[in-house]
């Protein structure tokens, strides 16, 4: 961090009342104020339609520490300076008139970073009114959160709406993957050290598999989610980030514009996905009534809120993408997102070539697989698999595969692993773009992904049903295996 992070700031979260500010935003700041990261004169004000007054505020605030921190994480001490810093206005999103009250509680000598924990919709509202209320100077920040937009054209029409009142260099799209400890790593492990650098190409690598599963259905969110679906929901995100942090070339310079644009190259060097060969590189299925940890949990179309017709939106999608460029050439990546599967895990595997001639035992031709598993949830870490003689006398030439094992909390066992939204939260404060997206990215994403959705349509692909608690649907099995590899499980 630089010396910027320690200039005060008035940082007001709009839609304080909503689960993301509550369940995140909220614990967030308290660990940054509890890690002495926060500056001392630094302010928080909510901002929400809710009927409440400071104190009652203060209380809902506290009520969700304590539910969300482990025990023992907020002494009386720690509340009382972060309850401190709380402020709450109430405001109506869409009147100009309510904006006045948010100014007067801020000070000229700080700076104003807004999050908008807020539907899109009200992102133009919400700008419009910060202007009017002469709230937006040259140092004036906004936090968008996801989604921006559910295609191309709308997302245009969001980033349009707000680059009226806003800047590009003082805009911060969050996507929070990219502020996980381990996703940091990546860059360190690529570009730090050699060992992997030198081989991290078609020369070296087979192919590359990215995880991003969920146990959990929908949560009651069924009349938002049917309107999106996997594929807008986590790729167009989630996983194109993580794939553009293993694909990218290294940047001339560590910082926000050199990371970005080489993120960009990627995407624009996405193969398409459309009609002619999505059949054979696309997945999708919904999940139907089966087993997650021992507990029986109904199919998509039984979910709370959910429709009486048959509907036909994936809530899993495995896609078979590859990115052309030199580097990539013929390395094809695997990727695979679902609700209801197995086990809750974010997990990047790269898979290594063998040797051109083998010259073991043929039947142990299947044991030498040299693979880089990088961990992001639950547990944080990075596992190297490698090849090794089995020990002893009597064991000849046995081979064996054994990992080279990095586990972050075991490692740090008395440190705490920060939430990604710590790590968000406070370079929007420090005013450092790095692990935030830019305009160019989510409209590449969008151009892409697009064209996949539409693919979709024009071949009349329907879901592929698969049981929950089960790894998606056979297609995504036979996805991967028609090119001779399997997923890493």
């Amino acid at each position: 961090m630089n010396d910027a992070m320690h200039q005060a700031c008035d940082f007001v979260l709009f839609g304080a009342k909503g689960d993301l500010a509550m369940r995140k935003l909220f614990p967030a700041l308290f660990q940054l104020d509890k890690a002495k990261l926060l500056n001392p004169d630094s302010k928080i004000i909510g901002v929400a339609r809710a009927d409440w007054d400071q104190t009652a505020f203060v209380e809902a605030v506290e009520a969700t520490l304590v539910r969300f921190l482990d025990p023992g994480e907020m002494s009386s001490d720690d509340w009382q300076r972060f309850s401190a810093r709380l402020d709450y206005v109430q405001v109506d999103m869409t009147s100009a008139d309510d904006f006045k009250k948010i100014k007067a509680k801020l000070d000229a000598s700080r700076i104003m970073v807004n999050y908008l924990a807020t539907p899109p919709a009200v992102f133009g509202d919400i700008c419009k009114n910060l202007s009017s209320a002469e709230l937006i100077t040259e140092t004036t920040r906004i936090v968008l959160e996801k989604p921006i937009g559910h295609d191309l054209a709308s997302s245009k029409v969001i980033n349009d709406t707000v680059a009226q009142y806003f800047n590009e260099n003082r805009i911060y799209r969050i996507d929070h993957y990219l502020g996980k400890d381990t996703v940091q790593n990546l860059i360190a492990l690529r570009f730090a050290n050699n060992l992997f650098g030198s081989q991290w190409n078609n020369s070296a690598i087979d192919h590359v598999q990215i995880t991003v599963s969920e146990t959990v259905g929908l949560e009651g969110r069924w009349s938002y989610y049917d309107k999106v679906g996997q594929m807008r929901d986590m790729v167009q995100n989630h996983l194109l980030q993580l794939l553009c942090m293993v694909a990218m070339n290294p940047p001339s310079k560590l910082d926000a514009d050199s990371i970005r644009d080489e993120k960009v190259r990627i995407l624009k060097a996405l193969h398409p996905i459309n009609s002619s060969n999505v059949t054979k590189r696309a997945v999708r299925g919904q999940y139907t009534a089966g087993s997650i940890g021992g507990q029986a949990v109904v199919g998509y179309g039984e979910e709370e809120g959910s429709a009486a017709s048959k509907s036909n939106t994936e809530t899993f999608v495995s896609l078979r993408v590859n990115v052309d460029n030199w580097r990539w050439a013929g390395v094809p990546f695997y990727l695979r997102t679902g609700k209801r599967m197995p086990q809750k895990m974010t997990e990047i595997v790269v898979v290594y070539k063998n040797n051109p001639h083998f010259i073991f035992d043929p039947k142990q031709r299947e044991i030498v697989n040299n693979r880089l598993v990088i961990r992001l949830q639950p547990d944080e870490g990075i596992r190297l698999h490698v090849v090794t003689k089995q020990l002893g006398i009597h064991q000849g030439m046995d081979l064996q595969n054994r990992a080279l094992n990095l586990d972050f909390s075991e490692s740090a066992p008395n440190q705490r692993t920060p939430d990604a939204y710590e790590r968000l939260l406070l370079e929007s404060m420090v005013g450092d773009q790095s692990l935030f997206v830019r305009r160019d990215e989510i409209e590449a994403s969008w151009t892409w992904c697009d064209e996949l959705i539409q693919a979709w349509k024009d071949v009349g692909d329907e879901v592929k049903p698969y049981n929950a608690g089960t790894w998606g649907p056979i297609g995504s099995i036979a996805l991967i295996e028609r090119d001779g590899r399997s997923w890493h499980e």
